[in-house]
């Protein structure tokens, strides 16, 4: 429980659980751009879908899905953290749950990404 009676406390968690939430759009970013390096090359390489499921399919799909669990796994830290804060510590009317949901929204899209690469689309 936190005695500092201070909203500046529920900001600073909320600045750290969006720039997590940065922090997993970006390897999940990356983990894309790996994954259709792959297939570039390949194209380049006049390969038939060869290495379809190479070393840069599994590395994009490692990343994208290192990003989704990030997001996830921050979501449950932030909640955790709002649980030791007492209600004066929030200001009156302000919705504590965006962070969370945007969180766990960019975690569901990761794991959609994840599908479509399976797809071959």
């Amino acid at each position: 429980m936190s005695d500092l009676n201070d909203p500046r406390v529920l900001f600073a968690a909320e600045r750290t659980l969006l720039a997590w939430n940065r922090t997993s759009l970006a390897l999940m970013a990356f983990g894309f751009v790996i994954e259709r390096f792959g297939l570039f090359v390949s194209i380049l390489l006049k390969h038939e879908m060869v290495l379809r499921h190479g070393v840069s399919f599994w590395t994009g799909l490692a990343f994208v899905l290192l990003g989704a669990a990030v997001a996830a796994y921050s979501a449950v830290q932030y909640r955790k953290v709002l649980i030791t804060l007492k209600p004066i510590e929030i200001p009156e009317g302000y919705q504590v749950n965006s962070g969370i949901i945007t969180n766990l929204a960019v975690s569901l899209l990761g794991i959609v990404l994840t599908i479509y690469f399976f797809q071959g689309v």
